[in-house]
Parts: structure tokens; sequence; C-alpha cells
């Protein structure tokens, strides 16, 4: 178990104060991604990689997989059945454009693009889920923050690298790598965030949407972070 910081709260009154404090360190603090082969994993993430180590609000945290070869699902991600609606299996690609990622091209991500700045993982979940668990080196912008027009939306793309023009309109030539995710490919939240972030004119080719989320990502046994307990799981 390895101790974090203590987690931000998000209300009604501080969630936009809290939220752009998130993205602002999430974007001025670098992320450190390192690759290291260890012998003693016996469930690797590959046959070459062992486990990626990823700076998640100023702790490394070391992505691996549950050691325990008989270990299973036993909380709300294990279940196979969800009320339809609204809980509907999405198609795979969330937006003519945007890419769709499995696992392996998610920890690239977090390699090539969070690490040298140009890239952000987006927890597009709202507050309560991601205060609960989430997936190391994201930062939780929720999706409503992209599907309604709000001063809240322009300071978070502002912050995502558009600049406003004179006329009111967004120049994304500078704007960053995103990868969304959400609770799985029966969660609406993070295709929503991204349909809101096209509309508003957001390059959906710098957009990738990792359909799994959080159901696919526990199924493999990879680290997730629980902020209310302070811990990472292994």
């Amino acid at each position: 178990m390895i101790l974090l910081r203590a987690p931000l709260l998000f209300n009604s009154i501080w969630v936009l104060s809290l939220l752009m404090t998130t993205v602002v360190y999430a974007v001025e603090t670098k992320t450190k991604v390192k690759v290291t082969e260890e012998s003693s994993y016996e469930v690797k993430i590959t046959e070459d990689i062992p486990y990626v180590e990823v700076n998640h609000q100023g702790v490394m945290v070391k992505i691996t997989r549950v050691q325990d070869t008989e270990n299973r699902l036993v909380d709300d991600f294990s279940k196979t059945s969800r009320p339809c609606p609204p809980f509907c299996i999405h198609p795979m690609q969330a937006a003519p454009g945007v890419r769709t990622i499995g696992e392996l091209e998610l920890l690239d991500f977090l390699k090539n693009h969070a690490t040298s700045e140009d890239g952000l993982l987006v927890d597009a979940r709202m507050p309560e889920w991601y205060e609960s668990e989430t997936i190391p080196g994201s930062v939780n912008i929720p999706f409503v923050i992209f599907t309604k027009l709000t001063t809240k939306r322009g300071r978070i793309l502002e912050l995502l690298g558009a600049v406003k023009d004179k006329s009111g309109k967004y120049d994304f030539t500078n704007a960053k790598e995103l990868s969304l995710f959400c609770n799985g490919p029966w969660c609406d939240q993070s295709p929503r965030a991204i349909k809101g972030l096209i509309k508003v004119g957001y390059p959906p080719e710098k957009i990738a949407y990792y359909r799994g989320g959080m159901q696919l990502w526990k199924l493999f046994g990879l680290t997730t972070v629980l902020p209310k307990r302070n811990v990472v799981e292994q």
C-alpha cells in the first residue's frame, strides 16, 4: 500500500476553483513514466513490461497487475447487467475521427504525451466517482463541464491550450492531446464529454477514447488510486 496525499473535495460552491487547481497541477507538473523489467513479477502487463511508474499528484505510483492469479472482482464493476437505458452498450467509436484505445495504448499515452506535457488523461466522471477510485495519472474534469456553455468551460478549454480570438472562436492548434475514460463500455460520461469537446471545435484527432474505462482496467487487475482512503490498491 502506498500513501497518497489527501484528495481534493468538491462541492457546489468550490467545484470550479478546485477543478481548476487540479487541472493546473496536472498541466504544470511533469508526469514521469518509467518502464522496468523485473523477473519477480509472475503477472506482467506484457511479456516485456512488468509495471509502469506514473506521477499521480506528486506521488510516484507503480501501475502493475494483481499478482494473485486467483483474484476476482467483487465490487460494483463485477456486475454484468445494469438497466438500459441509461446504462446501454456504447459503440466502439465515441465520435467520428476519435481514436478508441485499449490499456496498452493508454499506458503509452501516459509515457509519451503526459510526460512531455502535451497530453492529459481525463477522468470524465462526476467527482463522487473520481473520489472513490480512478486510474493513476488522471485528472477529473466532469463531462458536464463540456456539455454546457459556461465560463467554466471556457476557462478549462484555455487551460487545455485553446486560444480564444476576438470573434469568440477558439483556436485549438496548440491544444493538448486528450485521452478520456469513464466507468466502462456501458457508461456515457466520457462519450458525452467527447461530443461536447468536438461541438466547441476541439479537433477529434487530438482526442482518444478509452472505452474499457474503470471496468476493463480493474478486470485486468491494474492499479487504481483510492483518494478517499489515501492509498493505492495494487
